[in-house]
């Protein structure tokens, strides 16, 4: 099964809220690159189909996360399947339509100078990082208190927001917390930096 098609499959089978057809549609569209767009532009899944590798990388991570006894015995913590699937799945859909490939000159391994492709950045909706996901989401279907404040508070503390906003988020919404630490297994420990 490609990453497309599990996408797919575990969107349909756990986001069945009005509206989340429509999104699909739009991801699948000819006019959204969700499925070929990188992850980032030199970090962690910087290649085509880095950004559907992490969705679905973050997913893993937070359904692992939200398994563990201690989460719902002992903090008495639960979501629903769709909440999880929205969030994880949709966290970064800011980063579609959001990568460009551009070139620049560098040496190859014979130590000729040639062109080579690389990502860069054109934002053409400058919204920021997770509210621009919860903008685009909440343009499909209608997100709970929960949901929006996970995707929105996802970066954790590497955002560029007031800390002490970040930190009551991450405390009055458990699942924020629970996404920024999933986000961030995924890209550090499952996809990092390429090698060079």
């Amino acid at each position: 099964m490609t990453n497309k098609e599990r996408f797919i499959e575990i969107y349909k089978s756990k986001i069945t809220r009005e509206g989340s057809d429509k999104l699909l549609a739009y991801l699948c569209s000819e006019s959204c690159d969700f499925f070929t767009a990188p992850a980032s532009t030199r970090y962690h899944g910087s290649y085509e189909g880095g950004l559907l590798e992490h969705s679905l990388n973050v997913y893993d991570c937070l359904c692992d996360i939200l398994s563990r006894p201690r989460i719902k015995e002992m903090y008495g913590i639960q979501f629903s399947d769709e909440s999880v699937a929205i969030v994880a799945l949709l966290h970064d859909l800011c980063k579609t339509n959001f990568y460009k490939v551009s070139y620049r000159n560098a040496k190859n391994p014979e130590g000729k100078w040639e062109s080579v492709p690389y990502f860069t950045i054109e934002d053409t909706l400058p919204y920021g990082h997770g509210e621009k996901s919860v903008y685009i989401a909440s343009g499909y279907m209608k997100l709970t208190r929960d949901e929006a404040f996970a995707i929105r508070y996802h970066m954790g503390f590497s955002t560029n927001d007031d800390p002490g906003n970040v930190g009551r988020a991450l405390e009055m919404f458990p699942l924020a917390f629970f996404l920024n630490c999933a986000d961030s297994e995924a890209a550090y420990f499952m996809e990092g930096a390429p090698k060079n």
